[in-house]
């Protein structure tokens, strides 16, 4: 029997004239995440994208494994490509279905007849077709309400569909939907949920991450770079920038309060970063920043970083609390990695007692007594690039 997926559209749906385009979008991350799969045709009608399988042995199994963490879709499922013959519709249930309905103890049938040529309404189908299940599974009660199985059977103008499992999507919108942004990524349990997060809105994420040897160490920056390769089955190619870090932090230690160092060397940061994103046209930054979290994140400390930034700053994370963020991190598969000891640079020359309530005036002036401006431009002269690409 034929098997297919279909995929359904989440907001998509509502985006009007321009749903093809996002279509459009969608179906080329759809068609990358499968290519290891194998070969599939796609096209798209109501809503919906077909998805064909080429080749007879095609694991549909990994491709579902697949389209699970693929932003876009609503819900999608695996369906029997079936005649649209009341008839073959029946007898394919029977048979589709079989280990499903053998091992349920109630369901409904639910019909869209979305082709009005066909000659039953969609109560008549929902009605005939249960009448008929019951006849052959005569274990198995009706439950509108809370069934075991829900049978649907989706008359379309190709054919006709039969499915019992709606399987839930990552939602969102597509992958490159929404233009570029950078992420802050800094090794721990909040920047890569941050980064998941704007990826869900159809962003495509670059990261970049600050490094200081000999005070950090190469298995630090290797915790970072692991953390990118988990998130590309979410984002896709993940561009990453390492930036040299060093100098900047022994100029800050040698010349500014300590009480300031956090908040100047996140405000330098903030600097490198949105050049890196101008120079790679992205138009934002991404941070894992949540309030009160630590001195950094207090609205005080914010203030005093976004008066450096000339581009917008996204926190999706701001108004979370630890617990919510690290069940995201354990959905994700981002959490261990997180958690592993490796410090990274913003655990340098942390001061014993940081300012939690800054004043931007008094930051601007303690700043002020460097001249850091060289030494960001070498930072970004010697930034390494390197592409993460899905491990597929």
């Amino acid at each position: 029997m034929k098997e297919i997926l279909l995929a359904k559209d989440g907001e998509i749906a509502l985006k009007g004239l321009n749903r093809s385009t996002f279509e459009d979008i969608l179906i080329r991350n759809i068609r990358r995440r499968l290519k290891p799969v194998g070969k599939f045709s796609f096209s798209r009608a109501q809503s919906t994208i077909y998805i064909t399988p080429e080749d007879e042995d095609i694991d549909l199994d990994e491709a579902c494994e697949r389209l699970k963490k693929v932003f876009g879709i609503a819900a999608f499922c695996r369906v029997a490509v079936l005649p649209k013959e009341f008839a073959a519709i029946r007898e394919g249930a029977k048979e589709y279905l079989y280990d499903t309905l053998k091992e349920a103890k109630t369901f409904k049938v639910n019909a869209k007849r979305s082709d009005k040529q066909f000659p039953m309404s969609s109560p008549e189908i929902m009605r005939e077709l249960g009448g008929y299940l019951l006849s052959q599974f005569p274990h198995l009660k009706v439950d509108v309400h809370d069934p075991d199985v829900t049978v649907t059977v989706e008359i379309r103008e190709a054919a006709a569909y039969l499915y019992a499992k709606k399987i839930p999507g990552a939602g969102g919108m597509p992958v490159g939907s929404s233009g570029d942004a950078l992420l802050l990524l800094s090794g721990g349990i909040d920047s890569p949920v941050a980064g998941y997060m704007m990826a869900k809105r159809g962003i495509r994420i670059s990261a970049i991450h600050f490094v200081s040897p000999p005070y950090t160490s190469d298995r630090a920056r290797q915790k970072v770079e692991t953390l990118c390769e988990e998130l590309t089955p979410y984002c896709g190619k993940i561009s990453f920038f390492c930036v040299p870090f060093t100098k900047i932090q022994e100029a800050i230690k040698q010349h500014c309060p300590e009480e300031l160092f956090t908040i100047i060397m996140r405000r330098l940061m903030m600097e490198i970063a949105q050049r890196i994103a101008e120079k790679n046209d992205m138009s934002a930054l991404i941070t894992g920043e949540s309030v009160a979290q630590v001195a950094s994140q207090t609205l005080r400390a914010m203030v005093c970083t976004d008066a450096v930034c000339r581009i917008p700053v996204f926190r999706p994370v701001i108004g979370m609390d630890k617990a919510e963020i690290v069940a995201i991190s354990q959905k994700i598969g981002t959490f261990e990695t997180s958690i592993l000891p490796y410090d990274d640079c913003c655990t340098v020359f942390s001061p014993k007692h940081p300012k939690t309530r800054p004043q931007l005036d008094a930051v601007e002036k303690a700043q002020a007594q460097f001249d850091f401006e060289p030494l960001i431009a070498e930072a970004v002269e010697n930034t390494e690039i390197k592409g993460i690409r899905p491990d597929f």
